[in-house]
């Protein structure tokens, strides 16, 4: 089912700034009442009050399982509403290739995008299934498509992020639980800030925002934009790996 402000609220975690602030941001205006959580709490606040009565500060780090448990059982009990909609939006980007690869920032990578991801569904997933209704938004990246230079964590956890999706709707999707998975270009945040290489057909924050939430209405398993930049990597793919890395390896600056 497509999850509307009727069936309950929403939840976003990553959500203090970036798309997870932009896309909260976004459904208040159609009309939900949006649970906001990351670690900020202090940016959590204002974002909220900004919103009273229609945002719902729960800050908490998607890495600690049982703070994601009870944080769902939190804002149900506070709202008085089931979470229709939960977006597992939190994510972290650490920059790395073969001769500066880095095993800490590697860990961090995962246990937040992945298994951050993988916690956030353990403790919202099993109240879907009983109520056999939800909708489930996984956010990965175009980087998960295939193994791009500079990206050994961040693709590899991406890559990671579109399988889980992939796999889930297998069991949810007869259940009446929605999954998408939403794989962004490059986008204006605080994240992306610190890359030192172009970035194609950037975005700003608003506008990928709208797009997610107009994506999430029409029903489509992925989500996915600027076409400009998604379609030319969907297509490299599809690529045998010797045409596929001769072509990235001229692409790339030496």
């Amino acid at each position: 089912m497509i999850a509307k402000p009727t069936d309950g609220i929403a939840w976003i975690t990553g959500a203090s700034s970036g798309i997870g602030a932009a896309v909260a941001e976004q459904l208040v205006r159609k009309g939900w009442t949006v649970a906001i959580t990351a670690r900020a709490g202090d940016r959590l606040e204002a974002l909220a009050a900004a919103h009273p009565g229609r945002m719902i500060a729960a800050p908490g780090d998607v890495s600690d399982a049982a703070g994601m448990a009870e944080i769902c059982a939190r804002i149900e009990a506070q709202s008085g509403r089931p979470v229709a909609l939960a977006m597992l939006n939190a994510g972290a980007w650490h920059e790395m290739g073969a001769l500066d690869f880095d095993l800490a920032g590697f860990r961090n990578t995962v246990e937040v995008n992945l298994v951050g991801t993988a916690n956030v569904l353990a403790a919202v997933m099993p109240r879907m299934l009983a109520r056999k209704s939800g909708q489930i938004v996984i956010v990965a990246s175009v980087a998960g498509y295939r193994g791009l230079p500079r990206a050994v964590a961040y693709g590899a956890s991406k890559a990671a992020l579109i399988s889980m999706a992939e796999s889930l709707e297998f069991d949810l999707k007869p259940r009446g639980i929605t999954v998408n998975v939403v794989n962004p270009g490059f986008v204006r945040t605080p994240m992306t800030a610190t890359n030192r290489f172009p970035m194609p057909f950037l975005l700003e924050v608003d506008d990928a925002a709208r797009r997610i939430v107009r994506g999430l209405s029409r029903g489509r398993f992925e989500i996915t934009f600027p076409w400009q930049l998604s379609l030319p990597l969907q297509v490299l793919a599809l690529l045998p790996h010797r045409l596929f890395y001769a072509l990235m390896a001229r692409a790339m600056p030496h």
